[in-house]
Protein backbone atom coordinates (compact mmCIF):
# COMPACT_ATOMS: atom_id res chain seq x y z
CA UNK A 1 0.00 0.00 0.00
CA UNK A 2 1.30 3.46 -0.81
CA UNK A 3 1.56 5.60 2.26
CA UNK A 4 0.42 9.26 2.27
CA UNK A 5 3.97 10.46 2.92
CA UNK A 6 5.17 8.60 -0.15
CA UNK A 7 2.36 9.98 -2.25
CA UNK A 8 2.92 13.48 -1.01
CA UNK A 9 6.50 13.23 -2.23
CA UNK A 10 5.36 11.75 -5.53
CA UNK A 11 2.87 14.52 -6.12
CA UNK A 12 5.37 17.12 -4.99
CA UNK A 13 7.85 15.79 -7.52
CA UNK A 14 5.23 15.85 -10.26
CA UNK A 15 4.10 19.33 -9.33
CA UNK A 16 7.69 20.56 -9.23
CA UNK A 17 7.79 19.45 -12.82
CA UNK A 18 4.47 21.07 -13.63
CA UNK A 19 4.45 24.11 -11.37
CA UNK A 20 3.87 27.56 -12.80
CA UNK A 21 3.57 26.45 -16.41
CA UNK A 22 1.39 23.48 -15.60
CA UNK A 23 4.11 21.59 -17.07
CA UNK A 24 4.33 18.15 -18.30
CA UNK A 25 3.65 17.19 -21.84
CA UNK A 26 4.45 19.49 -24.69
CA UNK A 27 3.57 22.01 -27.27
CA UNK A 28 5.76 24.37 -29.23
CA UNK A 29 8.16 22.34 -31.37
CA UNK A 30 6.25 19.17 -32.10
CA UNK A 31 9.36 17.02 -32.00
CA UNK A 32 9.81 17.88 -28.35
CA UNK A 33 13.27 19.32 -28.78
CA UNK A 34 14.51 22.50 -27.25
CA UNK A 35 13.75 25.62 -29.24
CA UNK A 36 17.49 26.38 -29.22
CA UNK A 37 20.56 24.24 -28.68
CA UNK A 38 22.29 26.85 -26.55
CA UNK A 39 25.18 29.23 -27.08
CA UNK A 40 27.25 28.90 -30.23
CA UNK A 41 30.34 26.73 -30.40
CA UNK A 42 31.12 23.13 -29.57
CA UNK A 43 30.69 22.17 -25.90
CA UNK A 44 33.92 21.89 -23.91
CA UNK A 45 34.87 20.76 -20.43
CA UNK A 46 35.32 23.30 -17.66
CA UNK A 47 33.58 26.11 -15.86
CA UNK A 48 30.83 26.25 -13.27
CA UNK A 49 27.17 25.54 -13.97
CA UNK A 50 24.82 27.41 -11.64
CA UNK A 51 21.37 25.95 -10.96
CA UNK A 52 18.70 28.39 -9.75
CA UNK A 53 15.76 26.62 -8.12
CA UNK A 54 12.74 27.42 -6.00
CA UNK A 55 12.56 24.07 -4.17
CA UNK A 56 15.53 22.74 -2.14
CA UNK A 57 16.90 19.28 -2.96
CA UNK A 58 15.78 17.79 0.35
CA UNK A 59 16.45 14.19 1.40
CA UNK A 60 19.53 13.81 -0.81
CA UNK A 61 19.60 10.09 -0.12
CA UNK A 62 18.94 7.56 -2.91
CA UNK A 63 16.61 5.60 -0.63
CA UNK A 64 14.33 8.58 -0.05
CA UNK A 65 14.13 10.08 -3.53
CA UNK A 66 10.96 9.52 -5.53
CA UNK A 67 12.33 10.35 -8.93
CA UNK A 68 11.71 9.09 -12.42
CA UNK A 69 14.92 7.91 -13.98
CA UNK A 70 17.14 9.19 -11.19
CA UNK A 71 15.96 12.77 -11.20
CA UNK A 72 18.10 15.59 -12.56
CA UNK A 73 20.63 16.82 -10.00
CA UNK A 74 20.64 13.44 -8.17
CA UNK A 75 21.57 11.61 -11.37
CA UNK A 76 24.88 13.46 -11.39
CA UNK A 77 25.83 11.71 -8.13
CA UNK A 78 23.81 8.49 -8.16
CA UNK A 79 24.12 5.90 -10.89
CA UNK A 80 21.55 3.11 -11.13
CA UNK A 81 21.28 -0.29 -12.81
CA UNK A 82 19.59 1.30 -15.80
CA UNK A 83 18.87 4.91 -16.70
CA UNK A 84 17.06 7.11 -19.17
CA UNK A 85 18.50 7.64 -22.63
CA UNK A 86 19.93 11.17 -22.64
CA UNK A 87 18.68 12.28 -26.06
CA UNK A 88 16.19 14.82 -27.38
CA UNK A 89 12.53 14.01 -27.80
CA UNK A 90 11.07 10.52 -28.20
CA UNK A 91 14.48 8.80 -28.26
CA UNK A 92 14.97 10.06 -24.72
CA UNK A 93 11.99 8.03 -23.50
CA UNK A 94 13.96 4.81 -23.92
CA UNK A 95 15.58 2.95 -21.04
CA UNK A 96 19.29 2.08 -21.41
CA UNK A 97 21.96 0.35 -19.26
CA UNK A 98 23.85 2.35 -16.65
CA UNK A 99 25.78 0.33 -14.05
CA UNK A 100 24.51 -2.84 -15.71
CA UNK A 101 25.81 -4.27 -18.96
CA UNK A 102 22.31 -4.48 -20.45
CA UNK A 103 18.62 -4.09 -19.59
CA UNK A 104 18.56 -7.36 -17.67
CA UNK A 105 17.79 -10.96 -18.51
CA UNK A 106 14.25 -12.03 -17.61
CA UNK A 107 12.97 -15.51 -16.90
CA UNK A 108 10.30 -16.88 -19.21
CA UNK A 109 7.48 -15.35 -17.19
CA UNK A 110 9.38 -12.17 -16.21
CA UNK A 111 9.33 -13.01 -12.48
CA UNK A 112 13.12 -13.32 -12.24
CA UNK A 113 15.50 -10.63 -13.53
CA UNK A 114 19.29 -10.99 -13.66
CA UNK A 115 21.78 -8.14 -14.07
CA UNK A 116 25.57 -8.10 -14.51
CA UNK A 117 27.69 -5.06 -13.61
CA UNK A 118 30.17 -3.39 -15.95
CA UNK A 119 33.90 -3.58 -15.35
CA UNK A 120 35.74 -0.63 -13.81
CA UNK A 121 32.93 0.82 -11.67
CA UNK A 122 34.23 2.84 -8.70
CA UNK A 123 33.01 5.18 -5.97
CA UNK A 124 34.51 8.61 -5.32
CA UNK A 125 36.98 7.06 -2.85
CA UNK A 126 38.30 4.65 -5.47
CA UNK A 127 36.72 1.50 -4.00
CA UNK A 128 34.95 -0.96 -6.28
CA UNK A 129 31.18 -0.94 -6.73
CA UNK A 130 29.73 -4.42 -6.17
CA UNK A 131 26.38 -6.16 -6.52
CA UNK A 132 26.24 -6.48 -2.72
CA UNK A 133 26.26 -2.67 -2.52
CA UNK A 134 23.25 -2.48 -4.82
CA UNK A 135 21.44 -5.11 -2.77
CA UNK A 136 22.17 -3.19 0.41
CA UNK A 137 21.15 0.11 -1.17
CA UNK A 138 17.77 -1.39 -2.04
CA UNK A 139 17.32 -3.00 1.38
CA UNK A 140 17.98 0.22 3.29
CA UNK A 141 15.19 1.89 1.26
CA UNK A 142 12.77 -0.37 3.18
CA UNK A 143 13.73 1.18 6.53
CA UNK A 144 11.07 3.38 8.07
CA UNK A 145 13.67 6.04 8.83
CA UNK A 146 14.38 6.36 5.10
CA UNK A 147 10.83 6.31 3.76
CA UNK A 148 9.75 8.42 0.81
CA UNK A 149 11.05 6.52 -2.20
CA UNK A 150 9.08 4.71 -4.88
CA UNK A 151 7.02 1.77 -3.54
CA UNK A 152 7.47 -0.64 -6.45
CA UNK A 153 10.24 -2.78 -4.99
CA UNK A 154 8.21 -3.23 -1.82
CA UNK A 155 5.24 -4.29 -3.95
CA UNK A 156 7.11 -6.47 -6.45
CA UNK A 157 9.86 -8.28 -4.52
CA UNK A 158 8.99 -11.54 -2.79
CA UNK A 159 8.88 -10.78 0.93
CA UNK A 160 9.07 -7.04 0.28
CA UNK A 161 5.73 -6.19 1.90
CA UNK A 162 6.91 -7.38 5.33
CA UNK A 163 10.59 -6.43 5.22
CA UNK A 164 11.62 -3.64 7.62
CA UNK A 165 15.10 -2.86 6.29
CA UNK A 166 18.63 -3.83 7.40
CA UNK A 167 18.64 -1.81 10.61
CA UNK A 168 15.97 -4.11 12.04
CA UNK A 169 16.54 -7.23 9.93
CA UNK A 170 20.23 -7.90 9.28
CA UNK A 171 19.39 -11.04 7.31
CA UNK A 172 18.24 -9.01 4.33
CA UNK A 173 15.88 -9.90 1.50
CA UNK A 174 16.20 -13.45 0.17
CA UNK A 175 14.49 -12.30 -3.03
CA UNK A 176 17.66 -10.36 -3.97
CA UNK A 177 20.60 -12.67 -4.64
CA UNK A 178 24.23 -11.75 -5.31
CA UNK A 179 25.95 -14.98 -6.44
CA UNK A 180 29.13 -12.99 -7.13
CA UNK A 181 30.28 -9.39 -6.83
CA UNK A 182 29.12 -8.49 -10.34
CA UNK A 183 25.77 -10.32 -10.52
CA UNK A 184 22.44 -9.45 -8.91
CA UNK A 185 19.20 -11.44 -9.27
CA UNK A 186 15.70 -10.26 -8.37
CA UNK A 187 12.83 -12.64 -7.59
CA UNK A 188 9.40 -11.04 -8.06
CA UNK A 189 6.00 -12.12 -6.79
CA UNK A 190 4.39 -11.43 -10.18
CA UNK A 191 5.34 -10.95 -13.82
CA UNK A 192 6.81 -7.50 -14.47
CA UNK A 193 8.05 -6.91 -17.98
CA UNK A 194 8.81 -3.27 -17.15
CA UNK A 195 11.45 -4.09 -14.54
CA UNK A 196 14.16 -2.36 -16.65
CA UNK A 197 12.23 0.90 -16.10
CA UNK A 198 11.99 0.27 -12.38
CA UNK A 199 15.75 -0.31 -12.29
CA UNK A 200 16.18 3.41 -13.11
CA UNK A 201 14.81 4.40 -9.69
CA UNK A 202 17.42 5.74 -7.29
CA UNK A 203 16.77 2.86 -4.90
CA UNK A 204 19.07 0.74 -7.14
CA UNK A 205 21.96 3.12 -6.42
CA UNK A 206 24.85 1.23 -4.76
CA UNK A 207 25.49 2.04 -1.09
CA UNK A 208 28.36 0.25 0.71
CA UNK A 209 27.14 -0.92 4.11
CA UNK A 210 30.33 0.21 5.83
CA UNK A 211 29.71 3.83 4.76
CA UNK A 212 26.00 3.93 5.64
CA UNK A 213 25.19 6.54 8.31
CA UNK A 214 21.43 6.10 8.29
CA UNK A 215 19.54 9.39 8.13
CA UNK A 216 22.85 11.30 8.06
CA UNK A 217 24.03 9.55 4.89
CA UNK A 218 22.40 12.31 2.81
CA UNK A 219 24.93 14.82 4.13
CA UNK A 220 27.69 13.12 2.13
CA UNK A 221 26.41 10.19 0.07
CA UNK A 222 29.17 8.22 -1.63
CA UNK A 223 29.13 9.13 -5.30
CA UNK A 224 28.96 6.56 -8.08
CA UNK A 225 28.40 9.25 -10.72
CA UNK A 226 30.55 11.96 -12.34
CA UNK A 227 30.16 14.41 -9.45
CA UNK A 228 30.52 14.20 -5.66
CA UNK A 229 28.87 16.33 -2.98
CA UNK A 230 31.33 18.75 -1.36
CA UNK A 231 28.76 21.03 0.26
CA UNK A 232 25.16 20.50 1.44
CA UNK A 233 23.64 23.34 3.44
CA UNK A 234 20.12 24.07 4.66
CA UNK A 235 18.80 20.57 3.89
CA UNK A 236 19.63 20.83 0.21
CA UNK A 237 19.10 24.58 -0.19
CA UNK A 238 22.74 25.00 -1.23
CA UNK A 239 24.46 22.09 -2.94
CA UNK A 240 27.92 22.20 -4.45
CA UNK A 241 29.13 19.32 -6.59
CA UNK A 242 32.65 18.79 -7.92
CA UNK A 243 34.16 16.12 -10.13
CA UNK A 244 34.42 12.55 -8.89
CA UNK A 245 38.01 11.69 -9.93
CA UNK A 246 37.24 7.96 -10.03
CA UNK A 247 34.26 8.21 -12.38
CA UNK A 248 35.11 6.81 -15.79
CA UNK A 249 33.39 8.03 -18.94
CA UNK A 250 34.26 4.67 -20.47
CA UNK A 251 31.66 3.06 -18.18
CA UNK A 252 29.08 5.82 -18.62
CA UNK A 253 27.84 6.67 -22.11
CA UNK A 254 24.96 8.78 -20.85
CA UNK A 255 26.40 11.58 -18.69
CA UNK A 256 28.63 14.10 -20.48
CA UNK A 257 29.85 15.85 -17.30
CA UNK A 258 31.19 18.96 -19.02
CA UNK A 259 31.31 21.50 -16.12
CA UNK A 260 33.99 21.21 -13.44
CA UNK A 261 31.55 22.34 -10.78
CA UNK A 262 27.77 22.45 -10.21
CA UNK A 263 26.47 25.11 -7.80
CA UNK A 264 22.81 24.60 -6.85
CA UNK A 265 21.07 27.52 -5.11
CA UNK A 266 17.47 26.99 -4.02
CA UNK A 267 14.77 28.76 -2.04
CA UNK A 268 14.46 31.46 -4.71
CA UNK A 269 11.23 33.07 -5.89
CA UNK A 270 10.21 31.76 -9.31
CA UNK A 271 9.88 35.28 -10.73
CA UNK A 272 13.39 36.12 -9.53
CA UNK A 273 14.77 32.95 -11.16
CA UNK A 274 13.26 33.85 -14.52
CA UNK A 275 14.46 37.46 -14.22
CA UNK A 276 18.01 36.34 -13.49
CA UNK A 277 18.04 33.84 -16.36
CA UNK A 278 16.59 36.47 -18.66
CA UNK A 279 19.24 39.06 -17.77
CA UNK A 280 22.06 36.47 -17.77
CA UNK A 281 24.50 38.74 -15.96
CA UNK A 282 27.72 37.40 -14.45
CA UNK A 283 27.46 33.80 -13.30
CA UNK A 284 23.77 33.74 -14.30
CA UNK A 285 24.86 33.54 -17.94
CA UNK A 286 25.97 29.97 -17.16
CA UNK A 287 22.81 29.11 -15.22
CA UNK A 288 19.77 26.88 -15.66
CA UNK A 289 16.75 25.91 -13.55
CA UNK A 290 15.51 22.38 -12.95
CA UNK A 291 12.16 23.28 -11.37
CA UNK A 292 10.86 26.66 -12.57
CA UNK A 293 8.76 27.12 -15.68
CA UNK A 294 7.68 30.25 -17.50
CA UNK A 295 4.14 31.28 -16.65
CA UNK A 296 1.69 32.76 -19.20
CA UNK A 297 2.61 36.40 -18.53
CA UNK A 298 6.35 35.70 -18.51
CA UNK A 299 6.12 33.66 -21.69
CA UNK A 300 4.32 36.51 -23.46
CA UNK A 301 7.22 38.85 -22.63
CA UNK A 302 9.87 36.34 -23.63
CA UNK A 303 8.15 35.52 -26.92
CA UNK A 304 8.44 39.15 -27.97
CA UNK A 305 12.23 39.10 -27.64
CA UNK A 306 14.03 37.12 -30.34
CA UNK A 307 17.17 36.55 -28.27
CA UNK A 308 15.26 35.42 -25.21
CA UNK A 309 12.91 33.21 -27.24
CA UNK A 310 15.98 31.38 -28.55
CA UNK A 311 16.84 30.51 -24.94
CA UNK A 312 13.57 28.77 -24.11
CA UNK A 313 13.58 24.99 -23.88
CA UNK A 314 10.33 23.19 -24.70
CA UNK A 315 9.71 19.58 -23.73
CA UNK A 316 7.26 16.72 -23.33
CA UNK A 317 6.55 14.80 -20.14
CA UNK A 318 3.93 12.11 -19.63
CA UNK A 319 1.15 13.88 -17.75
CA UNK A 320 -2.60 14.30 -18.17
CA UNK A 321 -4.88 16.79 -16.43
CA UNK A 322 -8.45 15.55 -16.26
CA UNK A 323 -11.89 15.70 -14.65
CA UNK A 324 -12.56 12.73 -12.39
CA UNK A 325 -15.89 11.16 -11.49
CA UNK A 326 -16.81 9.07 -8.47
CA UNK A 327 -19.66 6.87 -9.80
CA UNK A 328 -20.70 6.02 -6.24
CA UNK A 329 -21.92 9.60 -5.82
CA UNK A 330 -25.15 10.61 -7.59
CA UNK A 331 -25.73 11.73 -10.32
CA UNK A 332 -22.36 10.45 -11.54
CA UNK A 333 -23.51 6.85 -11.13
CA UNK A 334 -25.43 7.47 -14.37
CA UNK A 335 -23.12 6.96 -17.41
CA UNK A 336 -25.20 9.36 -19.48
CA UNK A 337 -24.49 12.18 -17.03
CA UNK A 338 -20.78 11.49 -17.28
CA UNK A 339 -21.07 11.39 -21.08
CA UNK A 340 -23.01 14.65 -21.11
CA UNK A 341 -20.25 16.41 -19.18
CA UNK A 342 -17.68 14.87 -21.54
CA UNK A 343 -19.50 16.45 -24.50
CA UNK A 344 -20.06 19.79 -22.75
CA UNK A 345 -16.41 20.51 -21.92
CA UNK A 346 -14.85 23.35 -23.90
CA UNK A 347 -11.21 22.34 -24.24
CA UNK A 348 -10.24 25.60 -25.91
CA UNK A 349 -11.30 27.59 -22.86
CA UNK A 350 -9.59 25.08 -20.56
CA UNK A 351 -6.35 25.36 -22.55
CA UNK A 352 -6.58 29.15 -22.34
CA UNK A 353 -7.09 28.89 -18.58
CA UNK A 354 -3.97 26.72 -18.40
CA UNK A 355 -1.92 29.45 -20.06
CA UNK A 356 -2.74 29.06 -23.74
CA UNK A 357 -1.73 26.72 -26.54
CA UNK A 358 1.97 27.29 -25.86
CA UNK A 359 1.57 25.77 -22.41
CA UNK A 360 -1.08 23.09 -22.89
CA UNK A 361 -2.37 20.69 -25.54
CA UNK A 362 -6.01 19.54 -25.59
CA UNK A 363 -6.41 15.88 -24.60
CA UNK A 364 -9.08 13.30 -25.43
CA UNK A 365 -7.14 10.23 -24.24
CA UNK A 366 -6.11 9.38 -20.70
CA UNK A 367 -2.67 8.12 -21.73
CA UNK A 368 -0.27 10.92 -22.73
CA UNK A 369 0.16 11.59 -26.43
CA UNK A 370 3.55 9.88 -26.70
CA UNK A 371 4.49 6.65 -28.42
CA UNK A 372 6.27 5.18 -25.39
CA UNK A 373 2.99 5.12 -23.45
CA UNK A 374 1.20 3.35 -26.29
CA UNK A 375 -0.75 6.48 -27.28
CA UNK A 376 -3.75 5.42 -29.36
CA UNK A 377 -5.85 8.36 -30.61
CA UNK A 378 -9.53 8.24 -29.73
CA UNK A 379 -12.32 10.65 -28.92
CA UNK A 380 -15.37 8.75 -27.69
CA UNK A 381 -17.31 11.95 -26.97
CA UNK A 382 -16.29 14.37 -29.74
CA UNK A 383 -17.03 17.84 -28.46
CA UNK A 384 -14.96 19.77 -30.96
CA UNK A 385 -12.88 22.70 -29.77
CA UNK A 386 -15.67 24.42 -27.87
CA UNK A 387 -17.92 21.64 -26.57
CA UNK A 388 -21.15 20.21 -27.90
CA UNK A 389 -23.88 21.66 -25.65
CA UNK A 390 -26.72 20.27 -27.77
CA UNK A 391 -25.46 16.69 -27.50
CA UNK A 392 -24.91 17.16 -23.77
CA UNK A 393 -28.51 18.39 -23.29
CA UNK A 394 -29.82 15.41 -25.24
CA UNK A 395 -27.93 12.98 -22.99
CA UNK A 396 -29.12 14.78 -19.85
CA UNK A 397 -32.70 14.38 -21.05
CA UNK A 398 -32.11 10.67 -21.61
CA UNK A 399 -30.61 10.48 -18.11
CA UNK A 400 -33.78 11.95 -16.60
CA UNK A 401 -32.66 15.58 -16.31
CA UNK A 402 -34.59 17.42 -19.06
CA UNK A 403 -34.27 20.72 -17.18
CA UNK A 404 -30.58 20.26 -16.44
CA UNK A 405 -28.97 19.63 -13.07
CA UNK A 406 -26.70 21.13 -10.44
CA UNK A 407 -23.36 19.57 -9.47
CA UNK A 408 -20.35 20.50 -7.32
CA UNK A 409 -16.83 20.59 -8.78
CA UNK A 410 -13.98 20.31 -6.25
CA UNK A 411 -10.69 21.99 -7.12
CA UNK A 412 -7.42 23.13 -5.55
CA UNK A 413 -7.05 26.75 -4.50
CA UNK A 414 -3.34 26.68 -5.37
CA UNK A 415 -2.41 28.90 -8.31
CA UNK A 416 -0.98 26.08 -10.42
CA UNK A 417 -2.90 26.45 -13.71
CA UNK A 418 -3.71 22.74 -13.45
CA UNK A 419 -6.25 21.91 -10.75
CA UNK A 420 -6.81 25.52 -9.77
CA UNK A 421 -9.73 28.02 -9.89
CA UNK A 422 -8.91 29.12 -13.45
CA UNK A 423 -9.50 25.61 -14.80
CA UNK A 424 -12.58 25.08 -12.62
CA UNK A 425 -14.13 28.31 -13.85
CA UNK A 426 -13.55 27.35 -17.49
CA UNK A 427 -15.33 24.04 -16.88
CA UNK A 428 -18.13 25.81 -15.01
CA UNK A 429 -18.79 28.23 -17.87
CA UNK A 430 -18.79 25.49 -20.52
CA UNK A 431 -21.18 23.22 -18.62
CA UNK A 432 -23.58 26.12 -18.02
CA UNK A 433 -24.25 26.20 -21.77
CA UNK A 434 -25.53 22.63 -21.52
CA UNK A 435 -27.85 23.40 -18.61
CA UNK A 436 -25.48 22.10 -15.95
CA UNK A 437 -25.04 24.47 -13.03
CA UNK A 438 -21.63 23.95 -11.44
CA UNK A 439 -20.96 25.02 -7.87
CA UNK A 440 -17.25 25.38 -7.19
CA UNK A 441 -15.69 24.00 -4.03
CA UNK A 442 -12.12 25.21 -3.58
CA UNK A 443 -9.87 23.54 -1.00
CA UNK A 444 -6.42 24.45 0.25
CA UNK A 445 -3.65 22.32 -1.21
CA UNK A 446 -3.13 19.75 1.55
CA UNK A 447 -6.83 19.38 2.29
CA UNK A 448 -7.53 19.03 -1.41
CA UNK A 449 -5.12 16.09 -1.77
CA UNK A 450 -6.32 14.43 1.42
CA UNK A 451 -9.94 14.78 0.27
CA UNK A 452 -9.81 13.59 -3.32
CA UNK A 453 -7.44 10.67 -2.65
CA UNK A 454 -9.51 9.16 0.14
CA UNK A 455 -12.28 6.67 -0.70
CA UNK A 456 -14.33 7.88 2.28
CA UNK A 457 -14.19 11.57 1.36
CA UNK A 458 -13.75 11.45 -2.41
CA UNK A 459 -16.12 13.96 -4.08
CA UNK A 460 -18.35 13.00 -6.98
CA UNK A 461 -16.68 15.44 -9.40
CA UNK A 462 -13.20 16.97 -9.14
CA UNK A 463 -10.13 18.09 -11.09
CA UNK A 464 -7.08 15.87 -11.00
CA UNK A 465 -3.87 15.03 -12.84
CA UNK A 466 -1.50 12.09 -13.17
CA UNK A 467 2.16 11.88 -14.12
CA UNK A 468 4.43 9.02 -15.11
CA UNK A 469 6.99 7.38 -12.84
CA UNK A 470 8.58 6.25 -16.10
CA UNK A 471 7.45 6.69 -19.72
CA UNK A 472 5.20 3.69 -20.29
CA UNK A 473 1.60 2.68 -19.82
CA UNK A 474 2.07 0.49 -16.73
CA UNK A 475 2.63 2.99 -13.89
CA UNK A 476 0.41 5.51 -15.65
CA UNK A 477 -2.67 3.41 -16.31
CA UNK A 478 -2.81 0.74 -13.58
CA UNK A 479 -2.99 2.97 -10.45
CA UNK A 480 -6.08 4.69 -11.90
CA UNK A 481 -7.96 1.72 -13.36
CA UNK A 482 -6.73 -1.49 -11.69
CA UNK A 483 -9.42 -2.50 -9.21
CA UNK A 484 -6.93 -4.34 -7.04
CA UNK A 485 -5.16 -1.05 -6.37
CA UNK A 486 -8.21 0.50 -4.72
CA UNK A 487 -7.07 1.49 -1.24
CA UNK A 488 -9.82 1.72 1.38
CA UNK A 489 -7.72 3.08 4.25
CA UNK A 490 -5.06 5.20 2.58
CA UNK A 491 -4.33 7.24 -0.50
CA UNK A 492 -6.43 5.90 -3.40
CA UNK A 493 -6.00 6.97 -7.03
CA UNK A 494 -8.65 4.80 -8.69
CA UNK A 495 -11.16 7.66 -8.54
CA UNK A 496 -13.73 5.78 -10.63
CA UNK A 497 -13.29 2.81 -8.26
CA UNK A 498 -13.28 0.60 -11.34
CA UNK A 499 -12.82 -3.09 -10.55
CA UNK A 500 -13.42 -4.83 -13.86
CA UNK A 501 -12.05 -8.38 -13.99
CA UNK A 502 -11.41 -8.13 -17.75
CA UNK A 503 -9.41 -4.93 -17.27
CA UNK A 504 -7.47 -6.41 -14.35
CA UNK A 505 -6.70 -9.53 -16.37
CA UNK A 506 -5.44 -7.52 -19.34
CA UNK A 507 -3.19 -5.49 -17.05
CA UNK A 508 -1.66 -8.75 -15.80
CA UNK A 509 -1.18 -10.04 -19.34
CA UNK A 510 0.55 -6.83 -20.45
CA UNK A 511 2.81 -6.93 -17.40
CA UNK A 512 4.14 -10.29 -18.56
CA UNK A 513 5.47 -8.78 -21.79
CA UNK A 514 9.18 -8.00 -21.93
CA UNK A 515 8.78 -6.57 -25.43
CA UNK A 516 8.15 -2.99 -24.35
CA UNK A 517 6.90 -1.87 -27.77
CA UNK A 518 4.33 -4.66 -27.88
CA UNK A 519 3.29 -3.79 -24.34
CA UNK A 520 2.83 -0.14 -25.32
CA UNK A 521 0.37 -1.10 -28.06
CA UNK A 522 -1.66 -3.14 -25.59
CA UNK A 523 -1.74 -0.27 -23.08
CA UNK A 524 -3.07 2.02 -25.80
CA UNK A 525 -5.81 -0.43 -26.74
CA UNK A 526 -6.81 -0.85 -23.10
CA UNK A 527 -6.91 2.91 -22.61
CA UNK A 528 -9.30 3.19 -25.56
CA UNK A 529 -11.53 0.44 -24.14
CA UNK A 530 -11.76 1.90 -20.65
CA UNK A 531 -12.25 5.40 -22.07
CA UNK A 532 -15.70 4.35 -23.30
CA UNK A 533 -16.92 4.30 -19.69
CA UNK A 534 -16.34 8.05 -19.25
CA UNK A 535 -14.79 7.66 -15.82
CA UNK A 536 -12.55 10.62 -16.58
CA UNK A 537 -12.66 13.57 -18.96
CA UNK A 538 -9.13 14.21 -20.27
CA UNK A 539 -8.58 17.96 -20.52
CA UNK A 540 -5.00 18.71 -21.53
CA UNK A 541 -1.39 17.60 -21.55
CA UNK A 542 0.72 20.40 -20.03
CA UNK A 543 3.84 21.96 -21.49
CA UNK A 544 7.30 22.83 -20.22
CA UNK A 545 8.77 26.19 -21.11
CA UNK A 546 12.02 27.04 -19.32
CA UNK A 547 14.67 29.68 -19.78
CA UNK A 548 18.39 28.98 -19.63
CA UNK A 549 21.42 31.26 -19.48
CA UNK A 550 23.07 32.85 -22.51
CA UNK A 551 26.29 30.80 -22.17
CA UNK A 552 24.59 27.42 -21.76
CA UNK A 553 25.40 24.92 -24.52
CA UNK A 554 24.25 21.44 -25.50
CA UNK A 555 20.62 21.68 -24.42
CA UNK A 556 19.01 18.22 -24.42
CA UNK A 557 15.34 17.71 -23.49
CA UNK A 558 13.98 14.19 -23.55
CA UNK A 559 10.40 12.93 -23.44
CA UNK A 560 11.29 11.12 -20.22
CA UNK A 561 11.64 14.25 -18.08
CA UNK A 562 10.48 17.00 -20.40
CA UNK A 563 13.15 19.37 -19.09
CA UNK A 564 16.76 20.30 -19.75
CA UNK A 565 19.11 17.48 -18.73
CA UNK A 566 21.92 18.91 -16.58
CA UNK A 567 24.09 15.87 -17.31
CA UNK A 568 24.44 17.10 -20.90
CA UNK A 569 24.96 20.83 -20.34
CA UNK A 570 28.20 22.65 -21.04
CA UNK A 571 29.09 26.25 -20.13
CA UNK A 572 32.37 26.51 -22.03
Amino acid sequence: MRQPSVISRRLAAALAVSAVAVGAAACGPQDGKASGSGAAGAPEKGGTLTVLNSTPQEDFDPARLYTSGGGNIPSLVFRTLTTRNREDGAAGAEVVPDLATDLGTPSKNATVWTYHLKDGLKYEDGTEITSADIKYGIERSFAGELSGGAPYLRDWLIGGADYQGPYKDKKGLDSIETPDKKTIVFHLNKSEGEFPYLATQTQTTPVPEAKDKGTKYEEHPLSSGPYKVVRNEGDGERLVLERNPHWSAATDKERKAYPDKIDVRSGLDSAVINQRLSASRGTDAAAVTTDTNLGPAELAKVSGDKDLAARVGTGHFGYTNYLAFNPKVKPFDNPKVRQAISYAVDRSSVVNAAGGSSLAEPATTFLPNQKSFGYTPYDHFPAGKNGDAAKAKQLLKEAGYPKGLTVTLTHDNAKNFATSPEIATAVQEALAKAGITVKLQGLEDTKYSDTIYNVKSEPGFFISGWGADWPSGGPFFAPIFDGRQIVENGYNFNSGQLNDSSVNKEIDEINKLTDLKAAAQRWGALDKKVGEQALTVPLFHPVYKRLYGADVKNVVISDWTGVLDVSQVAVK
